[in-house]
């Protein structure tokens, strides 16, 4: 049986072509008359021949080195080796510029989250609550900022010495989001390195890319020139060739690790380039045999499959107690069975197409590799495939010997072990490569907490009874191994693109006499004790 996938009906048709011809450099919106790239939805559309087709949304510049290099110049000018106007501006002035930006920026809620839908499948709510989130991400840094800050409204006294401590940027950053979260996740790295006084060049995904168009003139209108550069195209063109110059001091990156290691390597000076990144994970959920299965089905579900399981904190692995294996599976397939599956604004649509257009091919290959070697698909609707999506597949028993059980899958194929040792579960993570979270489920507290005790010197975070997740985003976001360098979230992200640096004097008349002149005629932006409410 194949998955039919809905159509549109007429009046959900998507009318609202955007031709990009513009990018962001140097504070002007530069017109791009080059090639450019089509950008089309998996989302099937009957076109004007009455062919069935991906739903052509709109072109992007296809940019070449040239403008690349343009724009890197252009951020390292406004940089100018921490003497430029945004570097060197009062953190005040720097917060009025973000605050101005985010508000600019609710202007275009809805045609952002049009776009969300249609270029990456996102259901609507999710789709609403990116965008909020992004928001609120962004005001929510504002406040870490200022918290920040007044804890370094002083001068501390050592030893005779004092001491104005603050915080400094560290140059240009080359900042690369991802597809699934295009721009909360992408803004989660750029609104933390520019509210520190660094400055931008930034590549929208490959996924994702034109719901940044609305956007261009709201950072056009709201940042000095220089601050924010935003480019089109593909990597190999434009992040290649800026990184070979060395004038890279930041590399941000949320996505592979590949992409991270050659990325690195292409620059001269690795010794100084500093990381922050958000890498591939394989995080998995273990069952203990006095787990509570309903609230631990719930939550698999949403662990396995929230937005297709397209995220790198979902459960990619489940590993269940032999004892209750057969339960767990049962009641599992049919509650993945029960998802509705349709196009992202339909009403409690939870499953929806894939936006990569050979997705659902590289989901069947894992899924005939696993069978092969012994596993089962054990829900009914499972594996079953169209042009565009390939219905969740439940995968028992796994083994070692598949590409399921160690590729990220990052999509609806959920391969389950059983256990009857809970050193087997241990060891496999302890093994991989990845260890960014886990989720624990069960009851038991005297055999929690020693595995409790455990998993948290294996993964960041360790989720009790509940999916593994990013937020909040006050909390630290980052992951052991191959996961992560840094750690992302509201507080974190203002430190992994900053770094400590102040201001000492020993302590004589002299010194105290410049020191209290510097602060009554706020000659200085660096050294100031102004509260900021």
């Amino acid at each position: 049986m194949e998955v039919k996938p809905s159509k549109p009906d007429s009046n959900e048709t998507y009318d609202k072509f955007v031709d990009c011809k513009t990018y962001l450099v140097d504070g002007k919106l530069k017109s791009w008359s080059g090639k450019s790239s089509d950008v089309f939805s998996n989302i099937y559309t009957r076109n004007k021949d009455g062919e069935i087709k991906p739903t052509l949304l709109g072109s992007i510049p296809d940019m070449e080195t040239e403008p690349a290099l343009e724009a890197l110049d252009s951020a390292v000018a406004a940089f100018n080796r921490g003497k430029g106007k945004w570097p060197t501006m009062r953190v005040g002035e720097r917060i009025k510029c973000l605050e101005k930006f985010a508000d600019k920026m609710k202007n275009y809620r809805e045609e952002v989250v049009n776009l969300l839908m249609w270029e990456i499948s996102k259901n609507k709510s999710d789709s609403y609550k990116e965008f909020d989130r992004t928001v609120d991400y962004i005001y929510d840094t504002i406040e870490a900022y200022k918290e920040i800050d007044r804890k370094s409204a002083k001068f501390e006294k050592q030893s005779g010495i004092y001491a104005h401590i603050r915080r400094g940027p560290l140059g240009v950053i080359l900042c690369l989001g991802p597809y699934n979260y295009p721009l909360n996740e992408t803004f989660c790295l750029l609104i933390p390195a520019i509210i520190m006084g660094n400055t931008a060049v930034f590549k929208p995904a490959k996924h994702g890319v034109l719901l940044i168009t609305p956007l261009l003139k709201a950072f056009k209108e709201s940042f000095p020139p220089g601050v924010v550069n935003i480019l089109f195209g593909r990597g190999r063109k434009i992040a290649s060739p800026i990184m070979k110059t060395g004038k890279i001091d930041v590399l941000a990156l949320i996505g592979h690790s590949s992409s991270a290691v050659a990325l690195q390597d292409l620059h001269p000076n690795k010794n100084r380039l500093r990381l922050v990144l958000g890498l591939e994970a394989k995080n998995p959920g273990i069952v203990l045999p006095d787990a509570d299965l309903d609230l631990t089905i719930k939550e698999c579900i949403s662990g396995t499959l929230s937005y297709n399981g397209q995220r790198c904190t979902a459960l990619k692995i489940l590993f269940v107690y032999e004892s209750i294996v057969d339960e767990f599976n049962k009641k599992f397939a049919i509650a993945v069975d029960n998802l509705k599956y349709g196009l992202p604004w339909e009403k409690d649509a939870f499953l929806t197409p894939l936006p990569e257009p050979h997705k659902a091919n590289y989901m069947q290959d894992l899924i005939h590799d696993a069978i092969k070697k012994g596993a089962k698909i054990i829900n009914k609707k499972g594996g079953t495939l169209s042009h565009n999506y390939l219905y969740p597949a439940i995968l028992y028993p796994v083994s070692t010997d598949m590409n399921i059980y160690h590729e990220e899958q990052f999509g609806p194929v959920i391969p389950i072990m059983s256990y009857k040792d809970i050193d087997e579960p241990l060891n496999v993570m302890a093994a991989s490569e990845y260890g960014q979270q886990v989720s624990l489920f069960g009851n038991d507290v005297s055999k929690i907490g020693p595995l409790v005790d455990i998993l948290a010197n294996l993964v960041c975070r360790v989720n009790l009874n509940s999916a593994c997740q990013r937020g909040p985003d006050v909390y630290p976001f980052t992951g052991r191994k191959n996961s992560a360098v840094s750690t992302l979230s509201v507080h974190d992200a203002l430190r992994s693109f900053s770094i400590r640096t102040f201001v000492a004097a020993k302590d004589n008349p002299k010194n105290n006499k410049i020191i209290g002149s510097l602060l009554n005629s706020k000659d200085s932006n660096f050294i100031n004790t102004e509260y900021l409410l």
